[in-house]
């Protein structure tokens, strides 16, 4: 008898270690799982953000909304200032007389431009109250898809060079995750002067 309670008593011990074992393996392969998950949902990346980030990246967004400084190869992004837009205090672009005729001009950093449109300038995107700290996703992503300025509706539309036709081609999915990652920059305080129409562009002219 005491013989068959111990065999009894082992075999339930083995169910149990058995069983424990079992539940972790299911429970690592859930976490497992849904970790995949998220990486599928973000295009490999790990977050919506870091997704955002490769996009921002590789869109060229620095290229014209960060400005610049001088570097031993020559201008550079000066990240300190990423993605902050045009500087308040530099001047317009002005169109010099080998310029008219190209019909374009721009500033240094390229943050600012001056053609047939008028007077553009680069917009702040950083989360500042001057950027788009009050923006909403919906916001953001009506200014790209109906290329409206700040994604307000009747609002003038946005201006060269901005690339509408271009990044109208991220999906929606594309869109918010940029929103997302911009959303975690380092705010700026930066106010873009407005663009202004070819009129009033041309009395800032020699």
């Amino acid at each position: 008898m005491k013989t068959q309670f111990t065999i009894l008593s082992a075999l339930c011990a083995v169910g149990f270690l058995f069983s424990r074992c079992n539940n972790g393996s299911t429970s690592t392969s859930a976490s497992n799982d849904s970790a995949s998950g998220n990486t599928n949902m973000y295009a490999g990346y790990a977050s919506q953000a870091e997704w955002g980030k490769h996009l921002v990246a590789t869109g060229g967004c620095n290229d014209c909304h960060t400005p610049k400084k001088m570097s031993d190869k020559g201008p550079a992004d000066d990240m300190d200032l990423m993605l902050s837009g045009h500087p308040s205090q530099l001047p317009a672009p002005a169109l010099l007389p080998g310029q008219l005729k190209k019909g374009l001009a721009a500033t240094q950093d390229l943050t600012a431009w001056n053609g047939p449109w008028g007077t553009s300038y680069s917009a702040n995107l950083t989360p500042d109250s001057t950027g788009i700290g009050a923006w909403t996703e919906q916001q953001f992503i009506t200014c790209i898809r109906q290329d409206v300025f700040k994604g307000i509706a009747g609002s003038r539309p946005l201006m060269p060079p901005m690339p509408v036709a271009g990044v109208n081609n991220y999906t929606d999915d594309e869109l918010k995750a940029i929103f997302a990652f911009l959303k975690t920059i380092k705010p700026i305080h930066n106010v873009v002067p407005d663009y202004q129409p070819p009129v009033a562009a041309s009395k800032n002219q020699p």
